[in-house]
């Protein structure tokens, strides 16, 4: 009932966020809108950060505790394969999906230049690396837990957490005394969590508010194809993953959606995954799933498994080297999914993950990177949905590997 009244808290947010910023946009200056957005928008910093600050000492102390319980390294591999083929299944699935709808409804043919936000994307390509094996092998192994767990690298967190987590389990009786007050450490955050939740409304008014003043509806004008055709692409998406996950998880799958409809809703109007990753862990395990295979699996599902980024990314650059008149044939466009697969994985953690990656990615496609000033105006709306559709997706990894692994209850 109480998160029902959540969930209800939040689309009013929604609703008033949209009514505030639209007002906001039709009746004020330049320059107030330019306060107005900067200063609404510290309603979303503070929610935001403070998920964030329970983000790392969710993910090693519950990743610790499932590990030392899993008990060996052969039990981990074997999960970890299991979620790996989900992962790259889904996000092959997903760069098909968005290469093949932009090769059919060429939404960059539609972008008019003159729409182009220069300005943000001069940030964006000064934040642009070039993909390589020694900056990938960085994002993966970290030099120091603390400075990891510092600027919430999960994916850093989640190796350490593995080898602290076996090797607790190799103390034998010693360890025990950790894993037990480590559990006791995720059970406090766990409760932190609905604490933390009930800034959800204000976040999400916040967010809406400040890009609708700030863009005004006019956006959809300009856009609105473009922004059509990447919705019917998630929805198909949406689709090809429930149709996957309703085959392994037959009839428990509408409770599981039911279930992830908060942090669904939380996701889409905050554009933000992290906001959700605590929540996410609740729901799963309140669904039945293992809390070891819980612990293990959707921190790694942040970093290997955004399958609305995956589709957003094929979508976006091939449409910039439209509008642009840039020919790729299908061999080019097929080599850009094997380095799109690649260097989502590189630049995890970077801020705006997919739009830096689409600027990289052009740029090593002689598309011109400054391209992404076009599709900037739009983002925000594609982001919405393509992080709802990353929370989806890393849900169904979660159940189905627990599942696989037989370790998926009934709580009904």
């Amino acid at each position: 009932m109480k998160s029902n009244r959540l969930t209800i808290y939040i689309l009013l947010a929604m609703g008033l966020g949209i009514i505030t910023g639209y007002i906001v946009h039709t009746q004020s200056s330049p320059a107030f809108i330019q306060s107005f957005s900067t200063n609404i928008k510290l309603l979303t910093t503070i929610f935001l950060r403070c998920v964030q600050m329970i983000i790392a000492p969710l993910v090693f102390s519950t990743l610790v505790v499932g590990i030392a319980k899993l008990g060996d390294l052969k039990t981990v591999g074997r999960v970890g394969g299991k979620a790996l083929l989900w992962f790259v299944s889904a996000s092959m699935a997903s760069l098909l999906l968005g290469m093949l709808l932009v090769n059919v409804f060429k939404p960059g043919a539609g972008i008019d230049l003159s729409n182009a936000d220069t300005s943000g994307a001069k940030d964006l390509i000064g934040k642009t690396k070039e993909f390589s094996l020694p900056l990938f092998v960085e994002h993966v192994f970290p030099k120091s837990v603390i400075e990891s767990m510092a600027s919430n690298e999960i994916l850093q967190i989640v190796v350490f957490s593995v080898f602290f987590g076996v090797a607790t389990a190799g103390l034998g009786e010693k360890g025990k005394v950790v894993v037990k007050a480590l559990d006791a450490v995720s059970h406090i955050i766990l409760k932190m969590v609905g604490y933390v939740m009930s800034l959800a409304p204000l976040g999400v008014f916040g967010a809406i508010a400040a890009v609708i003043a700030t863009n005004g509806l006019d956006v959809f004008k300009f856009y609105g194809l473009y922004l059509f055709y990447f919705i019917i692409g998630i929805m198909l998406l949406w689709a090809l993953l429930i149709s996957v996950g309703a085959l392994i998880l037959k009839r428990r799958l509408p409770e599981l959606l039911r279930r992830i409809m908060q942090p669904l809703i939380v996701a889409f109007s905050t554009t933000s995954s992290e906001a959700v990753f605590p929540k996410l862990t609740e729901e799963m395990e309140h669904f039945g799933c293992n809390d070891k295979i819980v612990a293990f699996i959707l921190p790694l599902g942040y970093s290997f498994n955004l399958d609305g980024s995956m589709m957003y990314m094929t979508f976006a650059s091939i449409a910039i080297a439209q509008a642009y008149g840039v020919h790729l044939d299908l061999g080019t466009q097929f080599t850009m999914l094997i380095v799109l697969m690649l260097t989502s994985k590189g630049i995890a953690g970077v801020p705006r993950a997919s739009l830096v990656v689409v600027t990289a990615t052009c740029a090593m496609f002689n598309i011109p990177p400054e391209g992404i000033a076009l599709i900037l105006p739009i983002d925000h709306f594609c982001d919405m949905f393509r992080t709802m559709t990353n929370v989806l997706g890393n849900a169904l990894a979660t159940t189905v590997v627990s599942k696989w692994e037989g370790a998926l209850e009934n709580k009904n």
